[in-house]
Parts: structure tokens; C-alpha cells; sequence
């Protein structure tokens, strides 16, 4: 399934579901937490801490999957 046309659309599908929910997060969180005054602030700058590591890992984790893709499963194991 690697590197087929369904394995393309599913992560496009993907890509555009988080960067949606990313986005909405940074829209509405502010005007959430802006009542809250200092905490708020604090609390938002959390947030964005958290939110980018998640961000990160998927990356990693999508690079992984692309290696795995392209080289195979089967290489990936200790050599013999």
C-alpha cells in the first residue's frame, strides 16, 4: 500500500484534518484564555509548546513511515 494513490489521498486527507484543527486551536484559545488574564497567557504559551511537539512527532513519525515505504520492512531488522 505503500506509495499508492490511496495511501496519498488518506495522508493529504490527514495533513489538511490537522493543520484545520492546529488552526482552530490558535484561533480560539487566545480569545479564551485572554479572560483569564496572565494565566492565560501562560497557559496559551503551553499550549503552543504542546501543540508543536505534537506537530514535530507527526513529522518524525511520517518520515519514518516514508523510509519504510521506500526501502521495505524486511531491512529494517538487525543484519544477520
Amino acid at each position: 500500500m505503500c506509495f499508492s494513490l490511496l495511501w496519498l489521498v488518506q495522508t493529504l486527507i490527514w495533513l489538511v484534518v490537522v493543520a484545520g484543527i492546529v488552526a482552530i486551536m490558535m484561533i480560539l484559545l487566545p480569545i479564551v484564555l485572554g479572560w483569564l488574564g496572565w494565566a492565560g497567557e501562560v497557559a496559551m504559551s503551553v499550549i503552543r509548546i504542546i501543540v508543536a511537539v505534537i506537530v514535530i512527532v507527526a513529522l518524525i513519525w511520517f518520515c519514518y513511515d516514508l523510509y519504510v515505504c521506500a526501502v521495505g520492512s524486511a531491512r529494517l531488522g538487525p543484519v544477520r
